[in-house]
């Protein structure tokens, strides 16, 4: 398990991330990547001298199914889960309530877009955990949880999606906001998320400004390697490659 900064532990696979910070001896998961990453939990906390009964929290940057896999068991052993109202209508059905800006069938010729979906698949994304009892979570609030996060609200991948800024620990956790490995082309450094995947790429790009001045030793996406040149350079490359 990869400790990307003190306390600061990235978990899952080549294609999809989700972390674990921890704080005074307990443990804020950060998203929960898919169901079938479960497996790797125990181990991970483990090699930390840490349990299960240490996972005080889950936060949710939103509520696609490869950020929310292991919330309905983290949920069912009492944890208690954190999400933007945004987005609860989809983390309590399954389904979304919006429309998607474009169609993925023009990717469906690059080869790389097969391995992807058919490891989402494999993993569970197709059953996503329902939960109807979130925690609702605001702009600015500061989240009383290990590492005491503040929720940046930076819509455009979904309407409710968020950042997590750990100022003591120097992580900036931005979700699906931006990324660093491109899930349909293979193309590699900051962006903002293909548009078959955003409600509003264009909003993607809007909502960079509400981390570009943020002070980050590292940025941390739900797909691809940390970034550790700073937000505001990862906003200007991510501007610079605009939409896809």
């Amino acid at each position: 398990m990869p400790e990307v900064l003190p306390g600061v532990h990235r978990l899952g696979s080549e294609r999809v991330n989700w972390y674990l910070v921890e704080d005074g001896g307990r443990v804020t998961v950060v998203d929960a990547g898919l169901s079938g990453y479960w497996d790797q939990l125990e181990p991970a906390l483990a090699g930390r001298g840490r349990a299960l009964d240490d996972v005080a929290a889950l936060i949710l940057t939103h509520a696609h199914s490869d950020h929310t896999g292991v919330a309905g068991l983290l949920h069912g052993r009492g944890v208690p889960v954190y999400l933007h109202p945004a987005d609860e209508q989809l983390m309590r059905t399954g389904k979304e309530p919006w429309k998607r800006e474009a169609s993925p069938l023009p990717y469906l010729w690059r080869p790389g877009i097969w391995g992807f979906f058919g490891h989402m698949v494999r993993n569970g994304a197709l059953k996503p955990p329902k939960i109807d009892d979130t925690h609702p979570v605001a702009d600015g609030d500061v989240l009383e949880v290990p590492g005491r996060p503040r929720v940046v609200h930076a819509p455009g991948h979904t309407p409710g999606h968020c950042a997590y800024h750990f100022e003591q620990h120097g992580a900036l956790f931005v979700g699906d906001l931006l990324c660093t490995w491109n899930p349909l082309t293979g193309r590699a450094g900051s962006q903002v998320m293909p548009r078959p995947f955003n409600v509003s790429s264009a909003e993607s790009l809007r909502s960079l400004g509400r981390i570009e001045q943020l002070e980050a030793r590292a940025l941390l996406p739900g797909h691809g390697e940390p970034w550790t040149a700073g937000p505001a350079a990862a906003v200007a490359r991510a501007r610079e490659a605009g939409e896809s």
